[in-house]
């Protein structure tokens, strides 16, 4: 029983040993990460470049975005290059740089989320006080704190996770180097970490009643709107906002709370996609395609390119 070190390897051993799957795995994932990337950035640039989108809303979208590109870049193109390259092997740095990245994008995500449906509940709920409430100096503090809770959580879980000697194989049935599968390799109990990740998962359900109760207010001041056009177009804002907290969230819950089993199991690689692969690739789409605004704005920059290029 050797302890790793930090000259140690960990074997990310992924979905399948078949090597016919493992390029089909690595084409699927590539493409994904090409239109997050794609999406993410779009809408960036479009926040960037339009100042009719410089609003407290469009500030927020564009962290999340910012968040979305870095969370998935952590841990899907190595994932893409292993299955490739038939080559699964990850430094002891490496796994210790995709659990603090993680924690670290992951931890602000949720606490973005939570300042997002804040956002909305003062914009819909409390409309004559918004600029007030949301201004810009309060949307700096709130994204800064979000960032802050996630640099705490991330240090925290990195400094837990590995404070405790490893050993026996070092096979993480992952795709990445996610916690629970990493916790099973220590030889032995590690209590520190399972409080970390029990104050995590309060800070989590905290974020989500936060979330859920802003939403209450939010719901029921919109169906009070005489206005049939004006409860969909709120509830088109919000409802797809609150699937992916929902998505992300329940997911996450899933995954850290339920005991891992004996042998690998097919389900929590999967479990893993909702709450590390599907999040930054749906945002954008949820975000962008129903949202008129982000339409002008993209129909603003199509046109200068096209009188730039003639």
């Amino acid at each position: 029983m050797n302890n790793f070190t930090s000259g140690s390897t960990f074997f990310l051993m992924g979905f399948t040993d078949i090597r016919e799957i493992q390029i089909l795995h690595a084409v699927f994932f590539l493409l994904i990460y090409l239109a997050a990337l794609f999406g993410n950035l779009l809408i960036i640039t479009l926040i960037t470049k339009d100042h009719c989108l410089h609003t407290p809303m469009y500030f927020f979208l564009k962290n999340l975005s910012f968040l979305d590109l870095c969370l998935i870049s952590i841990t899907v193109p190595k994932s893409i290059m292993n299955s490739l390259m038939n080559h699964n092997s990850i430094s002891f740095f490496g796994c210790v740089s995709q659990v603090f990245f993680f924690f670290l994008l992951a931890t602000t995500e949720v606490a973005l989320l939570t300042v997002m449906s804040y956002d909305r509940y003062v914009a819909i709920c409390l409309p004559l006080r918004y600029d007030v409430i949301m201004s810009h100096r309060s949307c700096v503090e709130m994204a800064a704190s979000s960032w802050l809770s996630g640099g705490l959580n991330a240090i925290l879980h990195t400094a837990s996770t590995f404070s405790i000697p490893m050993c026996g194989s070092p096979e993480v049935h992952q795709f990445f180097c996610d916690v629970p599968q990493l916790l099973s390799l220590t030889c032995s109990f590690n209590m520190g970490e399972l409080v970390v990740i029990g104050i995590s998962l309060v800070f989590d359900f905290g974020c989500f009643v936060f979330i859920a109760i802003s939403y209450i207010h939010i719901f029921s001041t919109v169906l009070k709107l005489s206005s049939r056009e004006g409860r969909s177009k709120a509830f088109s804002t919000c409802l797809p906002h609150l699937l992916v907290v929902t998505l992300f969230l329940s997911s996450g819950f899933f995954a850290y709370l339920h005991s891992l089993p004996k042998s690998p199991s097919l389900l929590d690689l999967l479990i893993s996609v909702f709450y590390t692969v599907v999040p930054p690739t749906m945002n954008p789409l949820i975000y962008s395609l129903r949202n008129k605004d982000m339409k002008i704005a993209l129909g603003k920059l199509r046109k200068a390119r096209y009188f730039q290029s003639n």
